[in-house]
């Protein structure tokens, strides 16, 4: 065989190859290659935990990949953000967390080993209608009035939060300087076993989500007193903070729960996960989901990230005003 002949069979050669690259290149660059994870930063059994796995369920459904949740509670939801941060930035790791990680962190701990500005990608969120406000059976308070009164009369009042920096830990801290008590803050690792310590009149109060708290109260074992934001459908009845007098910018704010990716996360990847997780609430499965807990959302792309950054200034300019630092 001459030079020239076997140039030409070499290059032919190649040619025929070529279309077996592209689909190998075209194969490794899918999305989504392989089962995808929802970090949540909190324990199974939380109103959190719900929405990562309604969700879950949608994308899996979806995107055509197994989607399990991994719950890394533990250090107000430090060890699962982080956990995503360091994970590789190609879709399959998703962070599910509240407002408390991303904002209140910044300032309840110290040396936060992430940065919830740069460090991720937001893709989608949901807020809250209202969060109740519930007084323990064995304070016979009925309203806010008769808890301020309660909460005078003896030494301090112990009421549950999850998290240092987080809404309820807020709540009380700011309700104790308008009004004149003592408040210790028992931090929990999740909402479940705060609401086992309400039932049990271990604490005064405490408050957090409706679905989570709705057991309690229809116990009588605690008593919604108040409302964080708006009346909720649930508790027709019960007055808003607001509107039994407290005042100040917080009492209007509403939790939410986003899901992000590590912040190198190709666009198109992201893309497609934000659009799937907005289309997922059009799914009956999500929508009685978020009736069950009284949510709104999922928000946009573009308006996840605008609430945010709204968000994030209330929120740091209150945790400065009651004086909030690292434990």
């Amino acid at each position: 065989m001459n030079p020239t002949r076997r140039r030409i069979i070499a290059a032919g050669a190649g040619v025929l190859a070529t279309p077996a690259l592209f689909t190998a290149a075209s194969a490794q660059t899918t999305f989504p290659s392989k089962p995808i994870r929802i970090v949540v930063p909190y324990p199974a059994g939380g109103q959190t935990d719900g929405i990562a796995r309604s969700y879950g369920d949608f994308l899996s459904r979806k995107l055509g990949q197994s989607v399990v949740v991994d719950n890394k509670g533990g250090a107000g939801g430090t060890i699962g953000c982080v956990e995503v941060k360091r994970a590789a930035p190609d879709g399959h790791t998703i962070l599910c967390t509240i407002s408390s990680s991303l904002i209140q962190n910044r300032v309840t701990v110290k040396d936060l080993p992430y940065d919830p500005e740069k460090d991720f990608t937001y893709l989608a969120m949901t807020t809250s209608t209202g969060g109740p406000v519930v007084a323990a059976e064995k304070t016979g308070a009925k309203n806010l009035a008769e808890f301020v009164a309660y909460a005078r009369k003896v030494d301090k009042v112990n009421w549950g939060a999850y998290g240092p920096g987080s809404t309820p830990h807020v709540l009380i801290e700011t309700m104790a300087r308008q009004y004149g008590f003592k408040a210790e803050v028992v931090q929990y690792r999740g909402e479940a076993a705060m609401w086992a310590d309400v039932t049990a009149q271990q604490l005064d109060g405490a408050s957090g989500s409706p679905a989570a708290s709705a057991p309690v109260i229809a116990s009588g074992k605690g008593r919604a007193i108040a409302i964080i934001g708006d009346r909720l459908p649930s508790l027709p009845g019960v007055a808003t903070m607001g509107e039994q007098g407290a005042k100040g910018g917080f009492y209007d704010t509403r939790a939410f729960a986003a899901f992000a990716v590590p912040s190198a996360t190709p666009p198109d990847v992201t893309k497609k996960l934000a659009d799937a997780l907005f289309e997922a609430g059009t799914d009956p499965k999500v929508k009685q989901l978020m009736a069950n807990y009284l949510i709104v959302g999922p928000l946009n792309f573009a308006d996840t990230n605008a609430r945010f950054k709204r968000d994030t200034e209330v929120m740091l300019a209150v945790l400065k005003e009651i004086g909030l630092k690292p434990e």
